[in-house]
């Protein structure tokens, strides 16, 4: 699943069914136990959702009615629609839309790239999440390896920066625990108290879209007290007077004034991780989504090269791990051009409405549900119900977005496939391996893209393979840490622990920035002519700001199938006393861009002036068919075009 750990699985299969799924044994952090989430996947095995065979739209677009069809019928009818469309309109009236499913390098970017490469489609480019932290890290530090999660209880500070382990990333928690029994200073920063006050030392709870200024505020006072560590900056660091004369604008007053806390809060976190020594910031994924996001992830990276965090087990930082593996698609696909427009995933409302030249024609969605995840909801369902889009579903699920489709095709889940996993999160990469045939008439991505390259007629030598040979040249084309794995071990399931020279990466000391000149650049590129200026919310005409992060239930949308329940809006007690409401009241949550209706929620975990409503829901849980991300904006930040969800903006009254 897209989750940092990437478990390892046992799977308990009787008479054909899985029977039960627990924590494998073979896995670094896994250590047994897993999220209940995936605990209880195989309920989506035999859903009365399940899509179990093609099918093809009766009825109006969104009502979700089919009538089932073969897979040749299909495989054909895609055939015949996108040749005609790429005939009368160009290739890039295609349009690809996809995320990342569960994760696997078979099933996303490989096949179905080669595929729509040929085609000439557009090329999408996917900024729904990490695509400022991921630009941000490989201009300032390359992607270098991150501190790895066993080391996190070796450092005396730690700072847990717009992220959630409870939620996303469970597998970090008992070395937090252990972490805090040792002495550890902990510091969260997030609009949420997802800690108790005997996990954490110290809660920061910035109002969303001010981690720029505060990190700026952080950097300004550790200039003005003498603690940055001018021999490492000497020899490691470039664009320095960049950052800092930007973080001269910020006093730890003016900071607190717009982050909406207490100055010596600030100054106290910026202290203790000074004077801590190893100190560590696990940097989160929250604090990107908003205008000055890429910005606040670049000043909070450069906290540890200012003060030199770096060249000690539990020193440093943690981040994406993703950089500890590679993986040359080149070598099977061969090379290709990207000559093509490319088209904001964030933005897709915007684009199926828009007259586009040539205007989308057709759309191919798969390992995505965008009708639960993309911004500007109203817009979205308005461009997919367009008459003349012809929109193909692939999905293990009857999800809002499938709903929409044209022709709906079944996909296997994880159990009934095979594919290769690295890990984000967790320095292990495994082979996966089916533990049941695939339910109905269910099939894998590359299989899919394999056929229907060729019924295309196209004789590039992927499309021919097995899938077999497939993954045998995928794994030829992997290194881990710099070394080839093991095809056996793979092919059997196992987990294979990314291994660094002397243990686990200690960065500056066995891994190293991976930028052209090893160097650590605090301004980089992808930062623009102003890097560091803090933006206006454009939005700031409604009073609170809307949240919308990872919910227990649900990974991103998966498993909304499951839900029952209505979604809640969770509002600060002053909050919901102003506006008269009480727990469980049906509330309206509204704004320019739309309103939704569901219950009410009221506790202290969440900071005066924000709303939380979990991001992923399906359009079933509200009462009027609407989620979160029809209050969420489709502006872009200017670092990767990425999404901006908590520049969200809203009222919430007594529906």
């Amino acid at each position: 699943m897209d989750c940092p750990d990437a478990c390892a699985l046992e799977v308990v299969v009787q008479g054909g069914r899985v029977q039960k799924i627990k924590g494998g044994s073979d896995h670094p952090d896994t250590a047994g136990f897993i999220c209940s989430k995936v605990a209880g996947f195989h309920r989506r095995l035999e859903h009365e959702d399940r899509v179990l065979q093609p099918m093809r739209r009766v009825g109006a677009k969104g009502e979700g009615g089919f009538e089932p069809i073969t897979w040749a019928e299909a495989v054909a009818e895609i055939t015949r629609r996108f040749a005609d469309i790429r005939s009368e309109w160009g290739g890039e009236a295609i349009v690809p839309f996809h995320y990342g499913g569960s994760n696997g390098l078979l099933s996303d970017n490989l096949l179905d790239d080669l595929f729509f490469r040929r085609l000439g489609a557009s090329r999408l480019e996917k900024t729904i999440c990490a695509a400022p932290t991921t630009e941000v890290a490989r201009g300032m530090y390359g992607k270098m390896p991150t501190v790895a999660f066993e080391d996190f209880p070796r450092a005396r500070c730690i700072v847990i920066w717009g992220a959630n382990p409870k939620t996303s990333n469970i597998h970090l928690v008992p070395y937090l625990r252990e972490a805090k029994s040792r002495g550890t200073f902990i510091a969260v920063v997030d609009p949420r108290r997802n800690f108790s006050d005997a996990e954490v030392d110290l809660h920061l709870p910035v109002l969303p879209g001010t981690d720029l200024p505060v990190a700026l505020a952080m950097i300004d006072h550790l200039v003005r007290t003498a603690r940055l560590d001018e021999t490492f900056i000497e020899h490691h660091v470039v664009e320095l007077e960049l950052l800092l004369e930007q973080a001269q604008n910020w006093s730890l007053e003016r900071a607190a004034e717009v982050a909406g806390v207490p100055a010596q809060s600030i100054q106290q976190l910026a202290e203790i991780y000074a004077d801590s020594e190893p100190a560590l910031i696990r940097c989160g994924w929250g604090l990107e989504r908003n205008r000055n996001g890429g910005q606040a992830v670049a000043a909070v990276l450069a906290l540890p090269a200012l003060l030199g965090k770096f060249g000690r087990r539990g020193g440093g930082y943690a981040m994406s791990n993703s950089g500890a593996y590679s993986f040359d698609r080149q070598q099977l696909l061969g090379e290709m051009e990207d000559e093509t427009r490319s088209l904001n995933m964030t933005q897709l409302g915007r684009w199926l409405n828009d007259r586009l030249e040539p205007p989308v024609k057709a759309l191919f969605v798969y390992n995505a549900n965008p009708v639960a995840t993309v911004p500007d909801q109203n817009a979205v369902l308005r461009g997919l119900s367009r008459s003349d889009l012809f929109t193909v579903v692939f999905e293990q699920v009857l999800t809002d977005t499938a709903a929409f489709a044209d022709l709906l095709l079944p996909a296997v889940t994880f159990l009934e496939g095979n594919d290769l996993l690295g890990g984000y999160g967790s320095y292990a990469f495994g082979g996966i391996q089916p533990v049941i045939p695939a339910y109905g008439e269910a099939r894998s991505n590359a299989v899919v893209f394999a056929e229907l390259g060729r019924s295309m007629g196209w004789d590039d030598p992927p499309f021919h393979w097995s899938e077999e040979e497939l993954i045998a040249r995928a794994v030829d084309a992997m290194e881990l840490a710099g070394r080839r794995p093991g095809m056996a071990e793979l092919a059997e399931g196992r987990t294979i622990p990314v291994q660094f020279e002397r243990g686990t990466p200690v960065q500056y000391a066995t891994v190293f920035p991976r930028t052209h000149d090893g160097k650590v650049h605090l301004a980089p590129e992808v930062l623009g002519k102003t890097p560091f200026r803090f933006l206006k919310n454009p939005m700031s005409d409604f009073p609170l700001a809307l949240i919308t992060p990872a919910s227990s239930r649900r990974t991103n949308s998966t498993f909304g199938e499951l839900e029952t329940g209505r979604v809640r809006a969770k509002l600060h007690p002053d909050d919901a006393e102003r506006r008269d409401i009480e727990p469980g009241d049906r509330v309206r949550v509204h704004n320019d861009l739309g309103e939704l209706v569901c219950l009410a929620e009221v506790g202290s975990a969440v900071r005066p002036g924000v709303v939380v409503i979990p991001k992923g829901a399906w359009r079933k849980a509200s009462f009027n068919g609407c989620t979160a991300n029809a209050l969420c904006p489709d502006h872009v930040n200017g670092v990767a075009g990425a999404a901006c969800f908590n520049d969200a903006r809203v009222e919430v009254e007594k529906a």
